[in-house]
């Protein structure tokens, strides 16, 4: 709960009142959709993170956003899959499931991130939650 969502709070709690001073600026959070076996808990701080996002910034001219990927094939992933023959159980049938037939790879998801966090004047300034 400490890394996932309440980290993100604080963070936002500290930087509402900076990005307010300046004018303008976005938030950007990673989360998730889909609760999996072993992962309950986890899928509870990402849900919490997408109800989250949906605060009261807007009227302060700050965008806030929770993008929520699928899974990502990141080194703790990694680092899951090797380790333990459940988890590498499960990606195999969650790559069955994906459209793509695959993990999300950190890039796939980086230009879509970069786009969210440009200034509010650019193509981006109506996209909130």
């Amino acid at each position: 709960m400490g890394t996932n969502f309440e980290s993100c709070f604080h963070l936002c709690q500290l930087t509402q009142p900076l990005l307010k001073a300046f004018g303008y600026g976005s938030i950007v959070l990673i989360s998730g959709l889909k609760a999996f076996p072993l992962c309950s808990t986890y899928a509870t701080t990402k849900g919490a993170l997408n109800q989250f996002t949906k605060m009261e910034l807007a009227k302060d001219n700050i965008r806030a956003n929770t993008v929520a990927p699928g899974p990502i094939k990141t080194l703790l992933l990694e680092y899951l899959i090797k380790s333990t023959a459940e988890v590498h159980k499960m990606v195999v049938a969650m790559e069955s499931q994906m459209t793509v037939g695959r993990l999300g790879e950190p890039k796939d998801i980086s230009t879509p991130i970069a786009f969210l966090c440009l200034p509010a004047a650019c193509d981006a300034s109506y996209i909130t939650s």
